[in-house]
């Protein structure tokens, strides 16, 4: 049976003495070794390696907060320095052991996300599939947990969302109204009215869509519709859980007439999230995500398929292999995969051409031109089809990428860029190898970003915590420090400098961004009557197409339907100056070498530049006594500077997408307007209120506003950096000051938490050292050992 849950917002828990005893050791120790079964044995032991030094971190600094909290109780007021301390402990105490790494699976109907996620997962079948029909109906997240069960967790649409979306189904519907018979019939056929006549129905029932919008919102649904909105699912078996889980998350046929209470509500679903017991082949913080192609016609749904696109670190873009050669399709999601590079957190785009063992031999033989030797079966012609497609896409996408973002980016230098993978063929083995089918190869991937990334964290974890340890211990130091106040003065007079010479950067690197966009536009003038012509003719001419064009309208518009490509009209009138910008705005947010027109390196010049002065400070004026404030402004630094990058980052998509949104919203009431048309000929009415509309918009200068406005976004977050800089900065200078007047209190005794930091730290280095020499051992004996062949088990 299903559960029905609230998200409850849980606290941070206190810290029982019990979580250290050998039982509760003995008991991590035992999942971490089954969480980690799946890596090689030297991930494996630098995994086990960075977990026991995070661990060992957190009980440190879990101790050292303890007998702070117990020295500071009673007192009636607790000076600024130690607040600032306890509340940086905290925050170190209850941040996450690592952010989940998301990858997102990018692909169209049939492309075959969902069973490559089965066959990553080790679980056949867990995930509906269904050949070429739209299969998974919404966005499903696939990750492992500590949990004992699968467990699954069904998000649906709140009720304001759902009267939303109710409102504009029935007003798609409104326009059958006044229309003749055979104009009913075109209508009748199209794919929005379809989609919106399906869902009224599964949702309330046969003849919903002729009721009235006051009527459905009367109207009780069919299935039962828990009030917390979150439908929760668990079973103790991967079956189990799968059969539970199909009726919400498969698409369901239109000409379905069963009476299951879950398939009632499947047009209120709006997110899966899936979580897997202790997978020893997914690790804990890597979540798939099933990304259907096309968004979706519910704003807030829609909403959240462009934000679960942006929060992917790594894209692969899934398109079967009879598909990777064309058609708009393929396109738009390698298009719009690259759109999130600019805008979102994504940093890896690679191509996973699925189905690669699909191959009728005597046609392949037939076309076959060249190769240096004669083709004996349909293995050989199947590997070697698979080559040619890694060799000709991995140049196509490389062209691509070279166009939209800088040269020197990272996903240009990858070397896998193109996977060509056979879910199927992983489970049978009858004409490829396990290895050949590539089902490891992305396990591979996905354990090296997550040691990556694990080791990343670790590092600055305990830097971190050690800069705080050090400072802590320091409250209780009694030496007297001369010169000290000409120290701070010096150096905030040098920070100050600095901050200004920052902002100076800073507006230079974003002054590249006025040109290209100057540029486009000129050509957006000069071409969007062109392009808005394109995106309002149909080959079929206007059959099927108004109420299409009508639901355009309705959502200011851009729609998106789980059938047909989407359509976005906003967007389309500014690609001319997106293409004009997209390499200088990618040049602008990456990190890598210093350039006049990427931010990243000048913050990290200016990190440099203030840990030299203190480290120049400290030498020159006798800090030889007083260690830990130097380490401590150092490392505190550091962190100020990192959670500046992360703000950066969220503030990026809101920039990037400022464009569009300004020609949405001057746009708006010419949308409004083509909506209410109805009757006769409303298609032909409809396209000529939006032409006249944005030929009207266009020459009172809809393109220089848009552009006006994201130089305006560009300076707001200019004045969001300097002012996060300075009012962090000024903080931790004061605290490091010893000058302030009630700023310090004697603390308790944490000498041994200090050295066991100062231990920690120092390990740092030696399982880095340890990982190098584990690796080198490792390729050794590859090179070294006989190569693993496996031949197929039968051979056509």
């Amino acid at each position: 049976m299903a559960e029905t849950e609230d998200f409850v917002a849980q606290g941070p828990h206190p810290v029982d003495d019990d979580l250290f005893k050998e039982p509760a050791r003995k008991r991590r120790r035992s999942d971490r070794e089954q969480r980690f079964r799946g890596f090689p044995s030297v991930e494996r032991s630098a995994l086990k390696e960075y977990e026991k030094l995070e661990s060992r971190t957190r009980r440190v600094l879990s101790n050292t907060y303890q007998k702070l909290i117990q020295s500071v109780f009673l007192d009636d007021s607790i000076p600024n320095g130690v607040k600032y301390l306890i509340n940086r402990l905290l925050a170190l105490i209850e941040k996450p052991p690592l952010d989940p790494i998301y990858i997102g699976l990018f692909g169209s109907t049939g492309a075959g996300k969902s069973s490559l996620i089965n066959a990553i997962i080790q679980q056949a079948m867990f995930l509906p599939v269904s050949g070429e029909s739209i299969c998974t109906s919404c966005i499903v997240q696939v990750s492992s947990g500590c949990c004992e069960q699968y467990e699954a967790k069904i998000h649906l649409l709140s009720d304001q969302e759902w009267k939303e979306e109710l409102k504009n189904l029935t007003e798609l519907l409104r326009g059958t109204e006044e229309l003749g018979r055979d104009e009913v019939d075109v209508w009748a056929r199209g794919d929005a009215v379809e989609e919106a006549v399906w869902k009224l129905q599964m949702l309330y029932g046969p003849g919903a869509e002729r009721k009235t919008h006051e009527e459905l919102l009367r109207a009780k649904p069919k299935g039962k519709v828990p009030t917390s909105r979150t439908i929760t699912l668990k079973a103790e078996e991967a079956g189990e859980l799968s059969a539970k889980l199909d009726p919400y998350i498969r698409t369901q046929r239109r000409d379905w007439d069963g009476e299951s209470a879950e398939t009632h509500i499947w047009p209120l679903i709006k997110q899966v999230e899936v979580t897997l017991p202790k997978s020893e082949i997914i690790p804990e913080g890597v979540v798939l995500v099933d990304i259907p192609g096309t968004g979706d016609f519910n704003s807030k749904r829609d909403e959240m398929w462009k934000k679960t696109i942006d929060k992917c670190s790594v894209i692969w873009v899934i398109s079967d292999v009879e598909r990777v050669s064309g058609g708009r399709a393929h396109e738009d999601l390698l298009s719009e995969s690259i759109r999130a590079c600019q805008r979102g957190f994504c940093g890896d785009i690679a191509l996973v051409v699925t189905k690669t063992d699909k191959l009728y031999l005597p046609e392949y033989l037939r076309e076959r031109k060249g190769g240096n030797q004669a083709i004996q079966s349909q293995r050989e012609a199947v590997l070697e089809r698979n080559e040619m497609i890694k060799i000709q896409r991995n140049r196509i996408l490389k062209e691509k990428l070279k166009r939209k973002l800088p040269a020197d980016c990272k996903v240009l230098k990858a070397s896998d860029l193109v996977y060509t993978v056979s879910a199927q063929e992983y489970w049978q083995q009858a004409l490829l190898t396990e290895e050949e089918t590539e089902i490891p190869k992305l396990r591979g991937y996905i354990r090296k970003r997550l040691l990556d990334k694990k080791r990343r964290m670790v590092t600055t974890y305990v830097t971190e915590a050690s800069g705080l340890l050090f400072l802590t211990d320091s409250f209780n130091c009694t030496e007297s420090l001369p010169n000290e106040y000409l120290h701070m003065s010096s150096l905030r007079r040098f920070v100050e400098e600095k901050i200004q010479l920052l902002e100076k950067a800073i507006e230079q690197c974003f002054a590249h961004i006025t040109q290209p966009l100057q540029e486009g536009v000129r050509k957006a003038r000069t071409s969007y009557q062109r392009i808005l012509g394109a995106c309002l003719v149909r080959s079929r001419g206007n059959q099927g197409f108004h109420q299409t064009l009508k639901a355009v309208c309705l959502k200011n518009g851009l729609y998106a339907s789980r059938t047909l490509p989407r359509i976005d009209l906003n967007e389309a009138i500014t690609q001319p100056i997106y293409d004009q910008i997209d390499p200088v705005f990618g040049g602008i947010f990456r990190a890598g070498k210093p350039t006049d027109s990427a931010l990243m390196p000048h913050i990290d010049a200016f990190k440099h530049s203030l840990q030299e002065k203190l480290a120049e400070i400290g030498i020159r004026n006798g800090w030889k006594y007083d260690s830990y404030k130097k380490s401590f402004l150092i490392q505190e630094i550091s962190a100020i500077l990192g959670g500046l990058e992360e703000h950066i980052l969220r503030k990026k998509r809101r920039l990037y997408e400022s464009l569009t949104t300004s020609v949405q919203n001057d746009l708006k009431l010419c949308y409004e307007e083509a909506a209410q048309i109805t009757g006769r000929k409303a298609c032909e009415r409809m396209k000529a209120v939006i032409r006249r509309g944005v030929d009207q918009q266009v020459a009172e200068g809809m393109f220089e506003r848009a552009q006006e406005r994201m130089q305006h976004q560009f300076q707001q977050l200019k004045n969001g950096i300097t002012e996060k800089v300075q009012g962090s900065i000024a903080t931790m200078l004061t605290l490091a000051s010893s000058q302030g007047d009630g700023l310090y209190k004697e603390l308790a005794d944490v000498k041994s938490e200090y050295r066991e930091m100062e231990k920690l730290h120092r390990s740092l280095r030696e399982v880095a050292e340890n990982a190098v020499l584990r690796r080198g051992m490792q390729d050794f004996l590859l090179r070294t050992s006989p190569s693993k062949v496996g031949p197929p088990k039968t051979s056509v």
